[in-house]
């Protein structure tokens, strides 16, 4: 069963109508629609990495947060490509809390979906450590990083424990963290495109304090409209880099960042 409650040939049905905005009445559609022409009025819509960037403004509501998202991989569109891998191939899409989970669109993929939260109680009560760094950690000595796609919205704590994760040898497909907040949200993005790019684990993140649950959801859910579309036979992810006609927009991978 998806995570909406429908079975999975209810699923296989529903691709051919998938929105990524989960819209579907007829009324819906037109508001969706309407919506995301609005956002592609103010975002570039060249590459697959601006389909990134035009779904953190429709989430955020702000065109300028296009500006804070950053990417690791051999170009900015790689870790997009590689979540559209994922979806395809049905790999698990892990969150780091209940509410990210339940973000997670049902329809467009049969990818297994499970929130890491509520794991490794035990080791949280021995170290001290927070329930979603324990829980992370947890997760990953039974494997369940391995090949998934690894999505963090809330908690900093998990951020940095998937870094240690990656460190340490574990290969997600790719990683979507916009971790929250004035206590180390920067810093465990930072420390996790740092450590993803040295190891080639491609991320898609942002810079400053700003993220959350809602904008984590709305980025992996992008990840599998991409899917979706590739099923579709819409859109290529393979004939070129960008899987459109160029590349070339958009901020280089190796860009500093200023946080």
């Amino acid at each position: 069963m998806t995570t909406d409650g429908a079975t999975p040939e209810e699923s296989d049905e529903s691709f051919e109508e998938y929105a990524d905005l989960g819209a579907t009445t007829e009324n819906a559609m037109d508001i969706a629609e309407t919506s995301m022409d609005r956002v592609r009025e103010l975002v570039p819509d060249e590459t697959l990495a601006d389909r990134i960037r035009q779904k953190s403004v429709h989430a955020t509501g702000d065109p300028e947060f296009q500006h804070l998202l950053r990417f690791t991989g051999t170009d900015d569109s790689e870790p997009v490509r590689a979540g559209a891998r994922a979806v395809l191939d049905e790999r698990p899409i892990v969150t780091d809390i209940t509410m990210v989970k339940e973000g997670i669109t049902g329809r467009g993929h049969d990818c297994p979906v499970r929130k890491a939260i509520g794991n490794g109680a035990e080791l949280a009560a021995e170290t001290g450590m927070t329930r979603t760094a324990a829980s992370v950690l947890e997760l990953d000595r039974e494997g369940v990083y391995e090949d998934a796609i690894a999505v963090v919205g809330n908690a900093p704590t998990a951020a940095l424990a998937l870094a240690d994760c990656i460190e340490d040898g574990t290969r997600p497909a790719v990683v979507v963290a916009t971790p929250v907040g004035f206590v180390k949200a920067a810093e465990s993005r930072t420390r996790l495109r740092e450590v993803a790019a040295e190891h080639g684990v491609p991320t898609i993140t942002n810079v400053g304090r700003r993220g959350g649950s809602g904008l984590a959801a709305g980025l992996t859910n992008e990840l599998v409209h991409v899917a979706s579309d590739v099923r579709a036979g819409d859109l290529s992810i393979e004939s070129s880099p960008a899987g459109r006609a160029s590349e070339s927009a958009g901020r280089p991978s190796g860009e500093s960042d200023d946080e």
